[in-house]
């Protein structure tokens, strides 16, 4: 029988923070985004404040402080090499583990045991995750992706589940369905959410008990195959959703912004370097790059600038030199003269965009391409392998800067306490 498990880590960001300071278990925990500028993680109990996914940090400074609420600036590197650790022990499960995101992965449990067998399967996997690396994770397992996913927020809703979900029979796909929000079906966004009430369909089951022609005619390719799924049939494969169409790196800049044009240039070249990287992980090339940056819209005491150009690339390529080449040359075409009697433009935001994004194994080459992509493609491999062992960056292009002159604000930024050995926590006995 073809069984699916998803393994999906309870608020991430913030039970990673937990596992360094397990003082803060019990107590409301918030991530913050970069710049210190509103909410994107919040753990159960600061949901219970009230706390909304994206308010203002500003607008609920005072709130925080009240309750005695743990304040963190995003970390990303932490929760990376924490991520790393969640996905090594789920590949241990399963002969067939896809990472979909930074905290949550499908495996591939078919032909692996009967019902009670897979629940015990399911809970061992959620235990042995969470004793070996603090983070607790939510499994459901079920015929399809999308509702192996339903059950993986039932498991993480109701304890009642020791930390997994089992959906394997009519009976109880159909509970499951009659008792789930349709807008949180997995391939269900706001605007579908939208058309379906329109048509009274509030729950799962209800959009389930229709017939196909009916979502063929009203929906796309997409959104059928979630009918599908719903139904029991299985029909998502993820190496088709998993290579993004476009992929973008960009910032806002804390304080005022930024007028030094080196400053502007080194950060659209570490944007571009970025992409560069998340490219190659995809194992994708783009033929497309767009560099973009403009000062605040909501300050009319200094001069305002837009930038944006896009360029078509002869050939696709991976590669961060070129990219960055790229990218800066343009800004550098479109950055705004310095008039000597005028105010500095401040610019607040940047960034890079690669898009048109082929894969690398089918490349179409260019007759009269000036590059050698042999060479080229030699020396990415040795750079990305220099870097893995030694760190990130440790090679870079000049254009890029040695140190970081358009950081973050991360007033509340946490350790790395898993990557750098001068944050390693040191226990002393007395």
């Amino acid at each position: 029988m073809s069984l699916f498990a998803v393994a999906d880590c309870n608020n991430f960001y913030c039970s990673c923070e937990r596992v360094f300071h397990p003082e803060l278990n019990g107590r409301p925990v918030v991530v913050l985004s970069n710049n210190d500028g509103c909410l994107i993680a919040r753990s159960e109990e600061a949901k219970k404040l009230g706390l909304k996914m994206g308010d203002p940090f500003f607008q609920v400074r005072d709130l925080l402080e009240r309750e005695r609420v743990a304040v963190f600036s995003s970390n990303y590197t932490l929760y990376g090499s924490m991520s790393g650790r969640v996905m090594s022990l789920l590949s241990q499960y399963t002969p067939s583990l896809d990472v979909y995101s930074i905290d949550e992965a499908f495996l591939d449990l078919s032909n692996m045991g009967d019902s009670q067998h897979m629940k015990r399967y399911g809970e061992q996997i959620a235990h042995r995750v969470h004793k070996a690396t603090g983070i607790p994770i939510s499994v459901g397992i079920a015929p399809t992706k999308t509702l192996a996913k339903m059950g993986s927020k039932f498991a993480k809703k109701y304890k009642g589940y020791h930390g997994c979900c089992l959906i394997d029979t009519p009976e109880r796909r159909q509970k499951a369905l009659e008792l789930f929000p349709v807008e949180d079906v997995w391939g269900i966004g706001r605007r579908i959410a939208r058309q379906l009430a329109y048509y009274n369909i509030t729950t799962a089951a209800d959009f389930a008990r229709q017939k196909e022609s009916w979502v063929r005619s009203k929906f796309s390719v997409t959104t059928v195959r979630t009918w599908k799924e719903l139904n029991g049939e299985s029909c998502i494969v993820l190496d088709d959703m998993s290579q993004k169409k476009s992929i973008c790196t960009s910032r806002s800049f804390a304080g005022q912004g930024i007028s030094d044009f080196g400053i502007l240039e080194e950060a659209v070249a570490n944007f571009a370097s970025r992409c560069a990287s998340k490219l190659r992980h995809q194992r994708s090339c783009c033929q497309g790059v767009t560099v973009f940056a403009h000062t605040s819209p909501f300050r009319e005491d200094v001069p305002s600038h837009f930038i944006q150009q896009s360029v078509q690339l002869s050939v696709p390529t991976q590669d961060t030199a070129e990219i960055i080449k790229t990218a800066v040359g343009m800004l550098r075409e479109n950055f705004p003269a310095q008039e000597s009697t005028s105010a500095p433009a401040l610019f607040k935001k940047a960034g890079v965009i690669i898009w048109n994004i082929t894969s690398a194994r089918v490349v179409q080459q260019d007759l009269f391409d000036t590059i050698d992509r042999t060479k080229q493609k030699a020396l990415l491999e040795a750079i990305d392998e220099i870097n893995r062992r030694n760190g990130h960056d440790t090679v870079r292009i000049a254009t890029q800067g040695t140190n970081v002159r358009f950081g973050l604000q991360n007033a509340y930024l946490s350790h790395q306490y898993t990557t750098n050995i001068d944050d390693v926590i040191v226990a002393k006995i007395k």
